[in-house]
């Protein structure tokens, strides 16, 4: 049986072993994956962000794209009105007059043919510039930034007859028109892109480059709208006077400009594919005229403090228009503050809690690979606007979250194994000791047999030898028939208790065992258990003394009584066969709940670690082998399992100046 134990043993351990090693690796699995799952967030929150401000950037885009060219102007005429030749044309004043700012666009520009630079804000006059001289100074920085940073872009930074030619192939398709973005800074916008696809960042799990191609001009066609020939040639007349009556720059301004009034731009060459020929007398002559808007295109120039900018240069719209053989530009210049107020606003719609977030230029990418290495910044996303990029760093508000959420698993993890540890140990203890109990108790049943078997052939051998030599009439004494007899009669009485031991127990084990409880005096019944046992008490040489108490009347059960006494006084015969003092007093006596029933031998006692063990069935103090007292182990165990029925315990205390007490209480009311 130990050998299974063994076996057994060894299996449930290497199962534990197993089971905690996969917990720990799923604990592992589990904390890689809260890291992903906030990475997810991160990466969730950037791509959010970039659908916002691409939506954002579409929405401007397509607002500027459809926005009439006469918004350029400082003045216009209405398209709905009807012209006459006896009736002037209404003039209204710019729509983007009045301020420099238009969303995302800021200082709208118109270039000419010619190489003016003209903004809806030119008509302030000398008398209004006290009004507003803070308009009238930005408008005028403005052209001068126009001047100094973009045209010469347009122009090809080439002097003399060599400028470039900015309108050649003004309607050529979309997938063949050259960019005007000038080379250098052409390739300095590549090799920042490269450098941001490149870039660590971008191949990092921590972060990745997202693209917003809001700006492509390949997304965008150009428009053809006609428009009244009296409705165009006023505008042209209009804005041309109100330009000719301008106040003149200043000396310094007009060095700064680096533009001519007078400076003659080659005039548009004739290309090839769908571009415009030359217009016929009649076509001139028509009374609509069609419009052609071309498609906005960036252009990264440098200067007013480029190198601040997070695009690394300004960032200019510009798109080309055609009425008839006239071709000029338009545009604005994009306003970052504005835009990176865009990003903030749509960052801080989708930002969760838990998350911070700012806003960097491609100048510090590599520093934000080196802050997510260095855990400061949890998620870089890189937005390309094609034109330059802006880098978009989520922190984590809390750095210790996932750390803390690790010891939370772990901490769990190594409860929930402590428990299971513990169940284990103490289920393989309990196995161990329920197998040993299991042991010990099929020796006990061995040892009952053989003591059973003991127990009943003494009195069976007695009682044959009896009746044999009472059948053969060998005795003829009176004396020694009524001894033989009597003899005969006591062992019948011993077997009787034997068996009814054996019987008792069989019932209180398979709950079988019925009580009648009767309303009686318990001292009566001891008296007569007494006087039924004295014989065999004295047969042995004992003394049988009485001290019962007055008051001996409860409701108990007097089969249960009988075979309480019965076996205390037994049991005191048995092992105090060698004392010197052969008495054995049987007292009651009774306090507020119980009756107590003593029976006081002068034997050798029963040691402490014993008391206890002594009330186990089947147990005997002595080894069966070479044990010299009669009995099965089941006489002190009733003892008990009476007492407990009767709401009551039994106990044992010692005795003066030797041997034992064996003390049952019966409760006074059950």
């Amino acid at each position: 049986m130990y050998k299974r134990l063994i076996i057994l043993s060894v299996i449930i351990l290497a199962a534990l072993c197993g089971l905690v090693w996969l917990g720990y690796h799923s604990i592992q699995i589990r904390a890689q994956g809260l890291e992903g799952v906030r990475l997810g967030e991160f990466a969730a929150v950037a791509e959010q962000i970039r659908q916002d401000v691409k939506r954002k950037l579409d929405e401007f885009i397509q607002t500027e794209q459809e926005r009439p060219y006469t918004d350029y102007l400082y003045y216009y005429v209405p398209e709905n009105v009807i012209s006459s030749q006896q009736q002037q044309l209404p003039l209204l004043r710019s729509p983007l007059a009045g301020r420099l700012e238009h969303g995302l666009a800021y200082g709208n520009f118109q270039i000419e043919p010619d190489g003016n630079i003209t903004t809806p804000n030119d008509d302030i006059k000398q008398g209004e510039r006290n009004l507003d001289d803070k308009l009238y100074t930005e408008a005028l920085s403005n052209r001068i930034n126009v001047g100094n940073n973009l045209l010469p872009l347009l122009n090809g930074k080439i002097t003399g007859s060599n400028k470039l030619n900015i309108y050649r192939q003004a309607e050529a398709a979309p997938e063949t028109r050259p960019k005007v973005t000038d080379q250098v800074e052409l390739t300095r916008n590549e090799d920042l892109k490269k450098k941001s696809e490149e870039s660590k960042v971008a191949q990092s799990q921590y972060g990745r480059a997202l693209s917003i191609e809001s700006l492509q001009s390949q997304a965008q066609k150009t428009q053809v709208m006609p428009q009244k020939r009296s409705v165009v040639e006023q505008n042209i007349f209009s804005n041309t006077a109100s330009r000719a009556g301008r106040a003149p720059l200043s000396r310094e301004n007009q060095g700064d400009l680096q533009i001519r009034d007078q400076a003659e731009l080659p005039q548009p060459q004739a290309a090839q594919g769908n571009v415009s020929q030359p217009l016929s007398e009649r076509e001139r002559q028509s009374e609509t005229v069609q419009v052609r808007i071309g498609p906005f295109e960036t252009i990264v120039a440098g200067g007013d403090n480029a190198e601040e900018s997070i695009f690394g240069g300004q960032v200019f719209l510009v798109r080309h228009v055609q009425i008839e053989d006239k071709y000029f530009w338009q545009g604005f210049q994009l306003n970052e503050q504005k835009l990176i107020e865009e990003v903030k606003e749509s960052a801080s719609k989708f930002v969760r809690e838990g998350m911070s977030i700012e806003l960097a230029s491609t100048k510090t990418i590599d520093a934000a690979y080196a802050a997510t290495e260095n855990g400061d910044i949890a998620y870089s996303a890189v937005l390309d606007f094609l034109f330059g990029d802006l880098v978009l760093n989520l922190k984590e508000t809390n750095p210790d979250w996932i750390n803390k959420q690790k010891i939370h698993l772990r901490n769990w993890y190594f409860s929930i194994i402590s428990v299971v540890l513990l169940a284990v140990t103490l289920g393989l203890t309990g196995l161990w000791r329920s197998a040993r109990a299991q042991i010990k108790l099929a020796q006990k049943k061995d040892d009952f047999i053989s003591a059973v078997s003991h127990e009943l052939r003494t009195p069976l051998t007695s009682i044959r030898m009896y009746s044999e030599m009472l059948e053969k009439n060998w005795i003829k004494s009176e004396d020694k028939l009524a001894e033989y007899y009597k003899n005969m009669r006591q062992e019948t009485e011993r077997l009787s208790r034997l068996i009814e031991n054996v019987l008792d127990f069989s019932r209180i084990q398979r709950g079988r065992k019925k009580y009648t409880f009767k309303i009686g005096d318990v001292n009566k019944c001891i008296e007569d258990v007494i006087k039924m046992i004295k014989p065999y008490a004295s047969q042995r040489g004992f003394m049988i003394k009485t001290e019962l108490g007055r008051d001996g009347k409860i409701a108990f059960d007097g089969d249960a009584v009988t075979q309480i006494v019965v076996n205390l006084i037994d049991n005191a015969i048995k092992y105090a066969h060698d004392a010197e003092d052969k008495t054995v007093t049987v007292r009651t006596r009774t306090d507020k709940q119980f009756i107590l029933i003593e029976v006081e031998d002068h034997g050798p006692g029963v040691p402490h670690q014993q008391r206890k063990k002594i009330f186990e069935q089947f147990y005997r103090s002595e080894a069966e082998a070479t044990r010299d007292t009669t009995g099965t182990g089941l006489g002190l165990a009733l003892v008990k399992k009476f007492a407990q029925a009767h709401n009551g315990f039994v106990e044992i205390v010692s005795a003066k100046p030797t041997g034992a007490i064996f003390r049952v209480a019966l409760a006074i009311r059950v």
